[in-house]
C-alpha cells in the first residue's frame, strides 16, 4: 500500500514546511518536494498535514455500558476527530481487571482496524480501592494503569501499584480526587491527591501522570515536581481549556474559574503541559439528566483546542502538535506524532481557516452529550489517514 500526499504545508513539533510525504507499507518513506510515485495521491495544496492525534484518556464503554458507546462508534468518532490512537480507561462492565478484558477489547479494535487502541488496566481490582494482586497477572503488553472514575483514596495501595509499575515499566495514571473531601471541596479534593501521588512518585521513581489537571493549585504542583526532575507528566482537556462555571455543565472534575482555565493555558506555552486528554465520556440524554459526569469530546478536541490555543491565545501550531500528537504517542510508547521518516503513516489533513458550528447530531459518537453545541469553531478535520489508508474523509 502507498500513498502520495502533494504540496501541503507539513506542521509537526518541530516542522513548518511546504512539501510531500510519501508513505508505503504503513510508514513514512520519502519527504521533500516534487515527489512523484505511481501511486494514489492526493493534493494538500491550501490545507496542513499533521500526524494525526493520539488520546491518553478515552471512554468507548465497551464492555458492558455498550448502549452509550462501543468500540466501533468510539472508533469512528476517533478518527472523524482525527485521533488514530486512544488510550482507554478500564471503568467498563466487569472492570478492566483481567487479560480477558484486554483482550476482548484490543482484539474488537483490531478487527474494526480504525485506531490502534491502548487498554489501560484497573489499579485496585473492580475498582474497590483494596485488592491489587491482579496486577501480578498482568502481560508484557500493559503499558497503564489507573482507576480513573475513582482516587485511589489509601496511601500504602498506591504507593505499593507504583512500585509495582516501576519494575514494569508502566504508567501510573492518577485521577486525582481525594473522594474523603469531596463533598467539602472539590478543588480541595484534587490538590490533595495531586501532592500525595507527586510525593509517592518522587519517592518511588515511578512515571506517574496526572489526568484531567483543572486547577491552579494542581498546576503549580505539577511545575514544582518537573523543576525538581520527578518523573511526572500531565494532561488537561479541551473542556478545561475553553470553558469555566461549575454549573455549566457536569463534568469530573468540575470546569473551574477563569483564573485557573488561565493559568493552564499558561502552563501549556510554557511547556508543563504534556498532552491534551480528551476525557471523552459518552453518555445518554437520561443518563445526563439522572447526574453522569462527562462531556462527549473526541470528535471537537482539535478544533476546540485550535480556536482556543491558537487563534485566541497565540500558542504555535507547533507547540499544539507536541501535545496533541507528539508527546501522547511518547507516553504510550506509539510509533507516532511526527512527520519523520520511519514513523507510522498517521496524518490528518486539517483546513484551518474553515469555520463550523458544533452539532452534536451530527457526532458519529453514540454519546451526543457536549455544552459545545452551537458554538464556532475554527479547524476542520477534512482527512484521516492511517498506515497510508483513509480512515476518514469529510
Amino acid at each position: 500500500m502507498e500513498l502520495l500526499i502533494k504540496n501541503g504545508r507539513i506542521v509537526d513539533f518541530s516542522h513548518d514546511v511546504f512539501g510531500d510525504i510519501y508513505i508505503k507499507d504503513g510508514v513514512i518513506k520519502e519527504i521533500g518536494q516534487g515527489l512523484k510515485k505511481d501511486c494514489e495521491t492526493i493534493s494538500a495544496k491550501g490545507k496542513v498535514v499533521m500526524p494525526a492525534f493520539t488520546d491518553l484518556h478515552s471512554h468507548f464503554r465497551d464492555p458492558g455500558f455498550t448502549y452509550k458507546e462501543d468500540i466501533e462508534s468510539g472508533s469512528m468518532a476517533a478518527v472523524k476527530g482525527g485521533y488514530t490512537a486512544v488510550n482507554l480507561m478500564g471503568n467498563t462492565k466487569p472492570v478492566c481487571s483481567t487479560m480477558k478484558t484486554v483482550n476482548y477489547v484490543l482484539d474488537r479494535a483490531k478487527k474494526i482496524g480504525l485506531v490502534d487502541i491502548n487498554q489501560t488496566v484497573s489499579i485496585t481490582r473492580d475498582l474497590e480501592g483494596k485488592d491489587m494482586t491482579h496486577l501480578k497477572e498482568l502481560e508484557n503488553n500493559i503499558k497503564s494503569i489507573s482507576d480513573d472514575g475513582k482516587g485511589v483514596c489509601s496511601s500504602e495501595i498506591m504507593l505499593q501499584a507504583m512500585k509495582i509499575a516501576k519494575k514494569k515499566d508502566w504508567v501510573v495514571m492518577s485521577h486525582a480526587e481525594d473522594m474523603e473531601v469531596t463533598h467539602e471541596s472539590t478543588r480541595l479534593s484534587e490538590n490533595l491527591m495531586t501532592i500525595r501521588d507527586i510525593e509517592l512518585a518522587r519517592f518511588t521513581g515511578a512515571h506517574l501522570h496526572l489526568c484531567h489537571v483543572s486547577t491552579k493549585e494542581a498546576m503549580k504542583e505539577i511545575k514544582r515536581a518537573k523543576k525538581q526532575g520527578f518523573n511526572v507528566t500531565c494532561e488537561v482537556t479541551p473542556h478545561h481549556i475553553a470553558l469555566t462555571g461549575e454549573d455549566r455543565y457536569k463534568v469530573n472534575p468540575p470546569l473551574r474559574e477563569e483564573e485557573d482555565r488561565q493559568y493552564i493555558i499558561k502552563a501549556i506555552k510554557e511547556g508543563y503541559v504534556d498532552a491534551i486528554g480528551t476525557d471523552h465520556a459518552p453518555h445518554t440524554k437520561e443518563d445526563k439528566e439522572n447526574g453522569a459526569c462527562g462531556i462527549s469530546g473526541i470528535e471537537t478536541s482539535f478544533s476546540i483546542c485550535y480556536t482556543e490555543l491558537v487563534k485566541n491565545n497565540n500558542i504555535s501550531l507547533n507547540k499544539l502538535s507536541e501535545i496533541m500528537s507528539k508527546n501522547p504517542s511518547e507516553i504510550l510508547k506509539f510509533n507516532k506524532g511526527r512527520i519523520e521518516l520511519g514513523y507510522d503513516g498517521d496524518l490528518v489533513i486539517v483546513d484551518l481557516e474553515k469555520k463550523y458550528t458544533v452539532d452534536s447530531k451530527s457526532f458519529l459518537s453514540k454519546g451526543k452529550n457536549t455544552c459545545f453545541n452551537g458554538m464556532q469553531l475554527y479547524g476542520v478535520v477534512l482527512r484521516t489517514i492511517k498506515s497510508g489508508i483513509t480512515v476518514y474523509n469529510i
